[in-house]
């Protein structure tokens, strides 16, 4: 019966989104205090617990997805990234020219969010495609393959950083697990897949092609990797430094310090103001004005992601949790699959990622304990269930409709079914690390 109320209070979720078109954060806080009602909570206790839930996951968060949000902008105004597109398509040349798009979308996607991304890369990809006379699309999917994988599989974004929160995971072994799983996805989601094609036609509007700045506005190509990929190389360098440092030796505390994402992250933005920023002569107001537009930008998904916080907490002061633990012990199912699948079901059915990947690790954080499974690689598993099948009740579908101007059949055939091959490769991808691990 437990389970049923459960599966009754995320149907409530699911419908106040799809139906009743409530904005997602409303949408988690109510189905949030009717799961409360549902499960038994005494009527005093459900707002304690739901602002317990918002705090304990956002206490963590913050730092780390607006100072993400601050350097992704900054990336994308200082010509950073359009330098390294620019460097990435004068190697590869126009024989390669969709290898050189799964590069830029994987390099420039890590420090910019979604969105961000897709607006700053689209028309980019327009005027390579009118450059070589080619298909937009035959362009653009690699590119929209990477941006995909990295939003759904890599922290700092939003949902892997969330996720790596709620399962006490290691975010600089997961973005190295993550980076593993990532190449194979986007080839081939990206460049392979964009070979079928190659006559599907596109007429993006002259509207969306990019307004390119002249040479010398551009950032050095060093300055432009060395900074956008900052954030890796600390979380990366300062997990591998940690793993092999004892846990007695003096430099331990310097290192777990910095190792933090937060700190990562503020480290990453404070360079980044003086590589992209001073040093080419922003004044700090342009800088700080920079910055407060990019908070602007991720405020929803903080709320979004805080109410995912509302729900899992409900979940586990009610002791729904145990429940789903006893139940599942009974499956014959392998739990990377088992939470692949349940995010893939509410993705297919809400429509957005985040609002997926946050709500299964409601259900599943609890869990991890006596799952027996490397958190890490859920936070994987469950990033790549995010991202099945993107369809009508996906603002990213009706993006890539209107922005690539193809039919509703073509972008079924071609972003639709993109989506889905980053979701199954992504899991079978986890699936044979894990073997591994």
């Amino acid at each position: 019966m437990t389970i049923l109320l459960v599966l009754l209070s995320i149907a409530i979720l699911v419908l106040l989104i799809v139906w009743a078109k409530l904005n997602p954060f409303l949408a988690f806080i109510i189905s949030s205090i009717i799961a409360g009602f549902l499960l038994g909570m005494p009527a005093d206790q459900i707002a304690g617990s739901v602002q317990k839930g918002i705090g304990d996951l956002l206490g963590g968060l913050v730092i780390v997805i607006v100072t993400g949000a601050m350097l992704g902008k900054l990336v994308a105004e200082s010509g950073a990234a359009q330098r390294i597109a620019d460097f990435l398509m004068g190697i590869f040349g126009q024989k390669n020219i969709i290898w050189a798009m799964s590069i830029t979308g994987l390099v420039v996607g890590i420090p910019l969010f979604y969105n961000v991304g897709f607006v700053l890369l689209v028309p980019l990809a327009f005027t390579v495609a009118y450059q070589y006379k080619i298909s937009a699309v035959y362009v653009g999917i690699p590119l929209l393959a990477a941006l995909s994988v990295t939003h759904g599989f890599l922290p700092p974004h939003p949902s892997p950083a969330a996720l790596v929160a709620q399962f006490d995971a290691n975010m600089g072994l997961t973005l190295f697990y993550g980076f593993i799983i990532a190449i194979p996805t986007i080839i081939i989601a990206g460049p392979i897949f964009a070979k079928t094609l190659k006559n599907v036609k596109a007429s993006p509007l002259k509207t969306f092609q990019a307004e390119t700045r002249p040479e010398s506005e551009l950032p050095g190509t060093f300055n432009s990797f060395f900074t956008a990929l900052l954030p890796v190389f600390l979380l990366v360098g300062m997990t591998a430094l940690n793993l092999n440092t004892s846990a007695e030796s003096s430099i331990a505390p310097l290192i777990g310090f910095v190792a933090d994402p937060a700190i990562v992250m503020l480290i990453s933005v404070l360079v980044a103001t003086y590589t992209l920023g001073l040093r080419r002569n922003f004044k700090m107001t342009q800088l700080m004005d920079i910055y407060t537009i990019a908070t602007k930008d991720i405020a929803m998904i903080l709320l979004i992601v805080a109410g995912a916080g509302a729900l899992k907490q409900i979940f586990t002061d009610t002791g729904v949790s145990q429940v789903i633990a006893d139940g599942l012990s009974t499956w014959d199912v392998q739990p990377l699959f088992l939470a692949w699948v349940i995010t893939a079901i509410i993705r297919v059915c809400v429509g957005s990622a985040t609002v997926a990947g946050l709500t299964t690790a409601g259900i599943i954080a609890p869990l991890v304990g006596t799952m027996n499974v490397d958190p890490n690689l859920l936070v994987l598993s469950i990033g790549a269930g995010s991202l099945m099948f993107s369809h009508f009740n996906d603002a990213g579908f009706w993006m890539y409709k209107e922005f690539f101007n193809v039919s509703i059949k073509d972008t079924i055939r071609t972003w639709s079914l993109m989506e889905t091959l980053v979701a199954v490769f992504g899991l079978i991808g986890v699936l044979i690390l894990n073997l591994f691990i």
